[in-house]
Parts: structure tokens; C-alpha cells; sequence
């Protein structure tokens, strides 16, 4: 293999990847370096895959639409075969609950009547008679199973919902990675795995290259960090840590899987759920299962984490998310032993991603991805793209922003809104919902 590229990006995620396609269709000599043993391989790998197209900014609303019409074209958009096979979207919609922390969804609609984007707005009947056994009640503020008042509704019933038809799942979200890694390699990309970066090379105050474990040094003038949980960790390695504003923490999330009730099934096309009253979202999953996340309730305790080095069991967090979501689906049985999964969110500190340069020249950062950038990774790797290029093209993106165009929407975007020195995004959702 050459020891020099165009291009080197750590990281081999969903994000990494498709950059990886979007520099090599462009021409660039692109080199992939993972520390786990296959594309997607690490956090991706235990994603819920949710598509949705709501956001809390219009400018997360907008790049979520846009990346939905990726998944929708999902083989066209790669343009190669997998001798895998290609990961399928399975287009269920999500139901939306509408109460009074996300202000019965009023901003949420209004974003998406600017964008055109369509919804269908339900009442509490009509939310009902889509869960099976539903009970409409409002249990807010979300509590533990402990706590005085747990499943106990305040009587009154929750004002309805807003079903979104463009949105979904992704069938195997490694499966999607090892899609996009085979697109990059018909372009001429590399991948490496089982590699880890060690130093970020570096003279006359821009990137070199990178030096891995066993002191490989691999040139090149443009490196990125897409290393998901462990990004803290490369910007520290590059020294630009403490000249962001804005930084990221991996946080460690439980996933619980459980049966589904009767009728709420992947077979019967049941949809994703996101319920702010009890803060927790769910999809259904494969084997009549439906797996159970968490909106990170105040109730709940956060654990930051080192990424090389925390606890993979679930504990009772599991069987806490799971009783929640049993107090609006109330034929939910839970099980004397719960599956499931345990990964790592990277969490900037307003939950928005970070898509920017860095103050080290030709360094540059797609990170913070909080666990809810997973649908926009086709249209962020084009994203990051035009960034680079017009960035090692002169253009200076801390004071005159590169701005991208959303193909499908026909709009243009600021990337500068995901600038690693912004303000904190008040309008934020400080949680998965982004």
C-alpha cells in the first residue's frame, strides 16, 4: 500500500464511510483507517438505524429530509453491487407524540410546512387506535420505577400526534456501512483496519499525516476525525481540543430488546415511536422484537466515559426504559432476562454535530454525532466534501462560511451552523432528538 494519499480519514463508521465515497468520487486518493477489524464495526454497528425527518432547527430538519431521499435510492445512490447484498430501509413512518415539552409540536411543523416536508396530525383517538392497548395518559415528567407516582397518569390524555410517512429504519446499519465502504473502493478509496492512530503528524502549522500503533507514518494534507466516541481523543492527539468551543464526550446509552406486543410488529409495519411525555423512543426490530431507547430523562444519571474502557452489560437501566415504554403500551411484556445492546453516543454539548475545520490547517472534524446522525451520514459525507474542497481552495470558513446545496430541497445550507466554535444551540433538544 502507499504511504501517501490526498486524503486520510479516522474512522470507518457510517459517517467516515460515506465522506470516504464522497472524496474518492471526486478524485481524491483516500485512505480509511479503523482501529476495530471492518467498516462499521464500532458504535454504527449497534445504531437503531432510525430515518426521520424532524429535527429541533430548521437546519437539522432540512439536512434530514435531504438524506432521506439517499436511503430512499439506496442502490442508485451507491451506484456498485455488494457481494453482501444492500441494506434495505423499511419505510414504517414515525409516530410523534405531541405534549407540552416539545409544544405539541408546533415548531416541529411549522419547519416542516417552510420545507414542504409532509406529516399527518392525529388525535388522541386516532394515536390510540394505532397502539395496541394504548393508554393516552400523561406520565410527565418521566420518572424511575422507584419513584412516588411511576406509572401513575396526572389524568389527563396526551393532545395527539404527528405521523411523518418518510421515515423508518435501516435494516442492518453495518450492513449500510459495508454498502458504502465497497462504493468508496470501486472509486479507488482504501481501508485499513485493526489500526490505530497513535499521533497526528504535523509541520509548520498543518496536518502531515498520521503515525499508527505499530509506527507506520502515512503522509497526507488532509486528515479527518470520524472517529465517533474515540473523536475527543484524536483532536486531543491533534492539539485542537482546547481551541473549540464546543466539545465532545462519548456517552455511554443502554438499548433494550423485548417482545413486541401483539400487532406492533416489523411484519404488521408497525412504526418508530417517540413519546417526550415518557422520554422514550422505539422501533420494531426483526424476530417479532422492538427495541426501546432513551431521551435522556433528568431522572437519569449520564455516564461519560472513557471509550477504551467501560461497562458493555446491561444493568437495571434496561428494565427502567422498558416499564416506561409499558406505561403507554400497556400489553408490553417484559421478560425475566432482557436482550439488547450497550454502546457509546459522541456528544457534543448541544447534541448538534460538529462538521467543520479545525485550527490546525487541513485538520478537520465530522464528529458529535450523538447517536442521531446515523440518517443524515449519505448527504454529510457530500457535506464535508464541499467543505474540504472549498476550504483547501482558499475559502476561510470561520469568517466567510461555505454553504452547501440540498439537492432534493433545492436550499441552501450554512455549513458554518455546525461550527466547533458556535454558541450552544438554545433551540437545541439537549438529547437524542437532536
Amino acid at each position: 500500500m502507499a504511504s501517501n494519499f490526498d486524503v486520510i480519514i479516522i474512522g470507518a463508521g457510517i459517517i467516515g464511510a460515506a465522506t470516504a465515497l464522497e472524496l474518492a468520487r471526486s478524485g481524491n486518493r483516500v485512505l480509511v483507517l479503523d482501529k476495530l477489524p471492518a467498516a462499521g464495526y464500532g458504535s454504527t454497528s449497534n445504531s437503531c438505524a432510525i430515518i426521520r425527518t424532524y429535527y429541533s432547527t430548521l437546519d437539522g430538519t432540512a439536512l434530514a429530509y435531504e438524506g432521506y431521499h439517499y436511503w430512499r435510492d439506496w442502490a442508485q445512490y451507491l451506484g456498485c453491487e455488494d457481494e453482501s447484498g444492500h441494506a434495505e430501509f423499511i419505510q414504517c413512518g414515525t409516530l410523534t407524540m405531541k405534549v407540552e415539552q416539545n409544544n405539541g409540536l408546533q415548531t416541529a411543523i411549522s419547519m416542516a410546512d417552510e420545507l414542504g416536508l409532509p406529516f399527518e396530525e392525529l388525535d388522541t383517538a386516532a394515536v390510540a387506535a394505532r397502539i395496541p392497548a394504548a393508554n393516552m395518559g400523561v406520565f410527565h415528567p418521566a420518572k424511575r420505577p422507584d419513584d412516588a407516582g411511576f406509572a401513575q397518569s396526572n389524568g389527563s390524555d396526551i393532545e395527539g400526534a404527528v405521523f411523518w410517512p418518510h421515515s423508518g429504519y435501516i435494516s442492518d446499519p453495518q450492513l449500510a456501512t459495508h454498502n458504502l465502504q465497497r462504493a468508496a473502493e470501486s472509486h479507488g478509496a482504501q481501508f485499513q483496519f485493526n489500526t490505530t492512530v497513535t499521533e497526528i503528524l504535523s509541520e509548520q502549522g498543518r496536518v502531515s499525516g498520521v503515525r499508527t500503533q505499530t509506527d507506520e507514518h502515512i503522509e497526507a494534507p488532509v486528515v479527518i476525525n470520524i472517529a465517533g466516541p474515540h473523536s475527543a481523543k484524536i483532536n486531543a492527539l491533534a492539539g485542537v481540543a482546547e481551541s473549540m468551543n464546543i466539545k465532545t464526550r462519548a456517552l455511554r446509552h443502554e438499548v433494550p430488546h423485548v417482545p413486541a406486543p401483539a400487532g406492533f410488529t416489523a411484519s404488521n409495519n408497525a412504526p418508530v415511536t417517540s413519546d417526550s411525555d415518557i422520554e422514550t423512543y422505539s422501533r420494531p426490530a426483526s424476530g417479532d422484537q422492538v427495541l426501546i431507547g432513551s431521551e435522556d430523562p433528568a431522572c437519569d444519571e449520564s455516564h461519560y466515559v472513557d471509550p477504551d474502557n467501560y461497562d458493555q452489560e446491561l444493568s437495571e437501566q434496561a428494565r427502567v426504559q422498558a416499564m416506561r415504554l409499558a406505561q403507554r403500551f400497556t400489553e408490553l411484556e417484559i421478560p425475566n432476562r432482557i436482550g439488547g445492546v450497550v454502546d457509546l453516543y459522541d456528544v457534543s454539548d448541544d447534541w448538534i454535530p460538529i462538521y467543520d475545520k479545525t485550527d490546525l490547517d487541513g485538520f478537520y472534524v465530522a464528529i458529535g454525532t450523538s447517536g442521531n446522525q446515523f440518517k443524515n451520514a449519505p448527504v454529510v459525507g457530500r457535506l464535508m466534501a464541499r467543505l474540504i474542497e472549498a476550504c483547501e481552495a482558499g475559502q476561510d470558513h470561520d469568517s466567510d462560511p461555505v454553504s452547501y446545496h440540498l439537492e432534493y430541497l433545492d436550499r441552501d445550507i450554512d455549513i458554518g451552523f455546525y461550527s466547533r466554535n458556535r454558541e450552544i444551540n438554545r433551540d437545541s433538544s439537549f438529547s437524542v432528538l437532536g
